[in-house]
């Protein structure tokens, strides 16, 4: 019984120490919550992590994403847009991170019907995307390129 019992906590300390290591990869940062409810951020590497204390909560990718915002309208035509935005600051975009697509269709809606909204095709994405990147600047989000069709 005792021979069973020490190979049976080897290998849960083995599988332990396995878990107590985690490898994040370029471009990524990894939001880690403890038991207590506080948060952590570890970037690109390898790590030491507390296997039953912490968990990941969020995976960020910084490398960059995009978003098609449909049903834009202005002045009765139909506009359809792609939001190529990338993350820069993960500690202010965190609040945001959960809707970040929501939050980023209401200010482009939002802005569409603005009446400022240019009328040159060219000037419109150029615009939308100084506008947007003026609304978001204190979020941590950058809208690298905005099409507009």
């Amino acid at each position: 019984m005792l021979p069973l019992l020490a190979v049976l906590c080897i290998a849960a300390i083995a599988v332990l120490a396995a878990n107590s290591v985690l490898r994040i990869p370029e471009g990524q940062v990894y939001a880690l919550r403890r038991l207590g409810g506080h948060m952590r951020r570890v970037g690109p590497g390898t790590h030491f992590v507390l296997p039953l204390i912490e968990r990941i909560a969020r995976k960020i990718d910084l490398a960059g994403a995009s978003l098609a915002v449909d049903d834009l309208e202005r002045d009765g035509a139909n506009l359809r847009a792609t939001l190529y935005y990338q993350v820069l600051d993960v500690e202010r975009a965190d609040r945001l991170l959960d809707d970040l697509a929501g939050v980023l269709r209401e200010h482009t809606r939002a802005l569409v019907a603005d009446a400022e909204f240019p009328l040159a095709l060219e000037a419109r994405a150029r615009w939308l995307r100084q506008a947007l990147n003026a609304r978001l600047r204190d979020c941590g989000v950058f809208i690298a390129r905005v099409d507009l069709y």
